[in-house]
């Protein structure tokens, strides 16, 4: 266990050599929200203000995006997989196969001192952003949520990066995944609610995509804070994401075996 706190160690100091980055990328990604923001507040505006819009009113809607915004920040995978995939391409892991460091939580360890770096970085820019917003946010609904949601962000930070892992181990055999990362992206933004609430769906639609991981990436949590699931919702939304989390590492456990076996490695 020592062994990776050292690699998260080592991995702060890496990532803040890049704080200027960290802060350049997470100011740039308020664009979008203020751009979802204002069209928005252009749509209530135009029903009377008063109008939901599938059980959001204005300030829920304005919140959502708020929240939208935490959730990315604690949880988002940044370039986790690309440099996976780099390292098995190069040949980086050859070194992991000769000592007694299990990859995975190798790259785990170096995930969540990235998302502490970044942390570290976006915390000014966020409380700027929400600040803006302040008459738009409230605590959450009641005890149980303030409890829950820091268990699911906790479970979507895993899934984030089980995911992403698993999509890189595709490099064992593929020369060129970036294609297969984009369309995972591109998906992966619509359907987890970063565009939109997803309860703004159809009934079908929406139902459907519940069977998917994907909406316990960014909309489930938000909803737990927001009180949009409560009960045995509640429970039963969490036992899913957690095994989605344990899916994804199961997937992401195979591939590794699978890719290793065809994996080779040449010169020193």
């Amino acid at each position: 266990m020592k062994k990776y706190w050292h690699v998260i160690g080592i991995g702060l100091q890496s990532n803040l050599t890049y704080r200027f980055n960290y802060l350049t990328r997470t100011l740039f990604s308020f664009i979008p929200l203020f751009a979802m923001l204002s069209l928005w507040r252009t749509i209530y505006a135009n029903n009377g203000g008063t109008v939901e819009q599938n059980g959001f009113s204005q300030s829920q809607m304005i919140f959502y995006y708020m929240l939208v915004a935490v959730v990315d920040v604690f949880t988002a995978v940044n370039e986790d997989d690309w440099q996976i995939a780099a390292d098995i391409r190069e040949g980086n892991i050859s070194q992991f196969l000769l000592k007694p460091v299990d990859y995975l939580w190798y790259r785990l360890c170096l995930f969540f001192s990235g998302r502490i770096a970044f942390i570290m970085m976006a915390i000014i820019p966020l409380a700027i952003f929400i600040f803006c917003y302040r008459t738009y946010f409230v605590m959450p609904v009641n005890g149980l949520a303030l409890i829950v949601f820091p268990v699911s962000l906790l479970l979507t930070a895993l899934l984030q990066f089980f995911i992403s892992y698993a999509m890189a181990m595709l490099a064992f055999w593929l020369l060129e995944i970036s294609t297969f990362i984009f369309i995972l992206f591109a998906f992966e933004y619509l359907a987890s609610g970063h565009l939109f609430p997803l309860a703004l769906l159809p009934a079908p639609l929406f139902h459907a995509l519940m069977f998917t991981p994907f909406p316990y990436l960014l909309y489930f949590p938000i909803s737990v804070y927001m009180g949009k699931v409560a009960g045995n919702a509640l429970w039963l939304g969490l036992a899913i994401q957690a095994g989605w989390v344990l899916l994804a590492y199961g997937s992401a456990r195979f591939m590794w075996g699978r890719g290793i076996k065809k994996y080779s490695a040449f010169g020193g």
